[in-house]
């Protein structure tokens, strides 16, 4: 698993019958900061990854990818590789919390 941030959505008219009524979202991963240790920050590569939980542009999300992208209930049968499977609150470290979703929006 990793962090997320959703930084889109993709619309395609166009596949195979199990992935109708599905949605794709543009997920970038994001790591702790290696210098300051003291935020996130984006990995600069992006993702599409099915959500079943309403995440929105702008949220962190949790994502799994590979085989594990397909335990769930909702995936149990669909050709992907990622999903969001959590709405990130909060990040702490032991130095103190490094992303709230409260104060980010």
């Amino acid at each position: 698993m990793f962090i997320a941030k959703v930084v889109g959505s993709m619309v395609s008219t166009q596949k195979v019958a199990t992935m109708t009524g599905h949605k794709l979202m543009l997920v970038e991963p994001y790591r702790v900061d290696p210098n300051k240790r003291e935020s996130l920050v984006g990995t600069g590569r992006s993702f599409v990854a099915v959500d079943t939980l309403g995440s929105g542009v702008g949220d962190m999300v949790l994502v799994t990818q590979g085989s594990s992208a397909r335990l769930t209930p909702e995936t149990k049968s669909l050709p992907i590789d990622a999903v969001v499977v959590g709405l990130i609150d909060q990040v702490s470290l032991a130095t103190g919390c490094i992303y709230d979703r409260k104060t980010e929006k």
